[in-house]
């Protein structure tokens, strides 16, 4: 890999941990809220959504964090796109449905108040965004300044 593509990588790399760092910096002060949010997508019983809505933050945080050292970077980046699919899939369900929710990536999420009208598209747009981002770490995982780079020898 040439040093231009490992500058990329790198750039890529942090951008997608900042994503996952701020999102679930978000969440971790709120993770009832964060339970609600998940809950009114109306997939799971409500005592599952309070469940999966406390883990997200520890999960995206994580990822953040390996992201950020650059440890495990394409497994990262692999479970990274895993889980915006299942955001993306989660935000199309509830467009789909009808609901009128804010998707809570970034904010508390949650059934919309009157007035208030979801951005669906936008949602799912910055999302396939993120997983351009992800499947572009699988493909060049390899970065600068990187745990991995270090334990593989790299200068």
């Amino acid at each position: 890999m040439t040093a231009d593509w490992r500058w990329i990588s790198t750039g890529v790399r942090l951008g997608l941990a900042t994503v996952w760092l701020v999102a679930g910096a978000l969440k971790i002060q709120d993770l009832a809220g964060s339970g609600r949010a998940v809950n009114a997508y109306e997939i799971f019983p409500y005592e599952v959504a309070k469940v999966i809505g406390a883990a997200q933050p520890f999960l995206e945080i994580a990822l953040g964090l390996l992201l950020l050292a650059g440890l495990a970077v394409r497994l990262s980046a692999g479970i990274s796109a895993v889980l915006l699919l299942i955001f993306i899939a989660g935000i199309a369900w509830a467009w789909a449905r009808g609901l009128q929710i804010d998707c809570g990536c970034f904010s508390a999420g949650g059934t919309l108040g009157a007035g208030q009208t979801p951005k669906y598209a936008l949602d799912i747009a910055r999302d396939i965004g993120f997983l351009v981002l992800a499947g572009f770490l699988l493909w060049r995982p390899q970065t600068r300044y990187s745990i991995d780079g270090a334990l593989m020898g790299e200068k």
